[in-house]
Parts: C-alpha cells; structure tokens; sequence
C-alpha cells in the first residue's frame, strides 16, 4: 500500500520478515521513522519497531512486522465499512473517519466495556503520538486490528501504531528549517499540518493533530490523560533520541530543527491539560 518504494526482506538470522523503505529524494522519511518509533517507546506506546538500514547503496527504514502466525491485519477503513455506509477508497477529505466513529468502531468490536475502553485509550495515545511528531498521515489504512481465530471464536486487537514518515518536517530543506529557527516560527509551521482524523463529519479537512488531541481531551479526559501525562514526564528525553541518529543520517540542521518542533509540540500538548 502507499506510494512510496518498498519490500518485504528477511535478514539472515531473523525469523520475522522486516519491510524496507525508501525514502523520497531528498525527504527525511527515513529518520522520521527511527525518531517517531523511539519517541513512541520513550512514551511506551506500541508501535512497530524500526532501524535505520542499506539495501545496496540506498538508505531507508526498516519496519519489522508485527503479524504473528495466524494473525490477519484488518485496515480502518475495511472495519468502519462494516458498521456504517463509508467510502472504503476514498483517503483525501474522509470526514467519515471521525474521531467518535472509530471509537464506536472499537465499541462494536470489543464487546466487553473494559476492552473497549483499553483500545480506545491505546488510540488515544497514537494520535497524541502524532501531535508530537507532526504526523499528518493517519488515513483509514494507517491504523487497524489484528484478527486471530481461535478454538472459541474470534479475537482482536488494536494493531501497534505504524508508517509515520510524513512528520518531523522530513521534506524541509536545511535552508528553510534554518530560517524557521531564526525567525522563531517553528510553532507556525506547527500548526499549518492538517491530520487525517476528523472531529466531525462536515469540514473539508481534517484538524491539526493537537487541535484534535485538545478537542478530544475536554470530551474524553480518561482516554487521553495518560499519554498526555507520559509527554509532560518524558520531554526531556525527545532531544536524546534525536541527537542518537547517525550524523550522516540526519544533518545537524534537521536535528535542531526536530527537537525545536518536538519542544513546541509538547508544550502546546501541556497546555491542553491545564
């Protein structure tokens, strides 16, 4: 899925099959991978596990797969079609992909109250994931369920959080994120990112990821409190991950400029618990 170029690998001596990706020319897609699936752990949400790797002379990411053996993934967009009339092909001004739909989603799914609400907070915490990275890429293909069949039925759960190359402002260039440093508008550049997860069912875009995580918090504080919470305890642990990416990975222009953005989104993601 997706247009960017990848395939399926298997390293010598794993015995789980790893995805490669290649980033666009010029783009950062391959460190905002490795720096969003670090922060993620930082934050101890699950997330798909990611390095930096070579295939021939090319650099990439390599995502190791979460499916295990009787596993089947089932897509956000294939599992909204089956308790309401929803376009499964169209990604671009989805407003059916709502908030409050893929919660009643999890609740049509997860017919026990305390499993709904386990997966409804493991949402939660993704989408503040993409407050803090920027990820402006959490269409209905890019979060799902991983079914598995057992003696008394069928059992789910809600997939590892994946693919967040579009964040980071990876497609910037060191000129830019120069001028943005010194003119301060980091936070503008910020708040410009439009996510893929709607509030309501009307607007032609989706709202800003923290915007989003605002709103959602005032309406379900229990389900985003906690990871909330970890990004106030953790922050200061974002310009370490960042700094740990090979210096002929990531330039030290899209270092600073990473952690600038990091800082400004967990700030404004502190002020939506005040």
């Amino acid at each position: 899925m997706g247009t960017r170029l990848k395939f399926w690998c298997q390293p010598k001596g794993e015995d789980v099959r790893w995805l490669f990706k290649y980033p666009r020319s010029g783009s950062g897609e391959h460190w905002a991978e490795k720096i969003a699936a670090q922060v993620a752990g930082c934050l101890a949400i699950a997330h798909a596990a990611v390095e930096l790797a070579t295939a021939g002379e090319s650099r990439g990411s390599i995502s190791k797969s979460f499916l295990q053996k009787g596993h089947a993934l089932r897509h956000g967009n294939e599992l909204l079609a089956r308790i309401m009339k929803y376009d499964m092909k169209k990604t671009h001004g989805q407003s059916d992909h709502s908030l409050a739909n893929i919660f009643r989603l999890l609740d049509t799914v997860f017919r026990n109250p305390q499993d709904a609400e386990i997966a409804k907070r493991q949402f939660a915490s993704y989408l503040v994931l993409d407050a803090l990275i920027g990820n402006t890429d959490r269409h209905h293909q890019n979060w799902g369920l991983l079914i598995e069949r057992t003696p008394d039925g069928v059992r789910g759960f809600l997939a590892p959080t994946f693919d967040h190359a579009s964040s980071l402002g990876r497609d910037l260039s060191d000129e830019v994120r120069l001028r943005r440093l010194r003119e301060k508008t980091v936070g503008q550049y910020a708040n410009r990112a439009r996510g893929r997860v709607f509030w309501s069912d009307s607007p032609r875009y989706g709202p800003n990821p923290i915007e989003l995580v605002r709103l959602a918090n005032k309406e379900y504080p229990d389900l985003f409190r906690p990871a909330l919470g970890r990004v106030s305890d953790r922050r200061s642990q974002f310009a370490g991950i960042v700094g740990r990416v090979p210096d002929d990975w990531m330039s030290p222009m899209a270092k600073d400029f990473t952690v600038a953005m990091l800082d400004y989104n967990a700030t404004r993601l502190e002020q939506c618990m005040g």
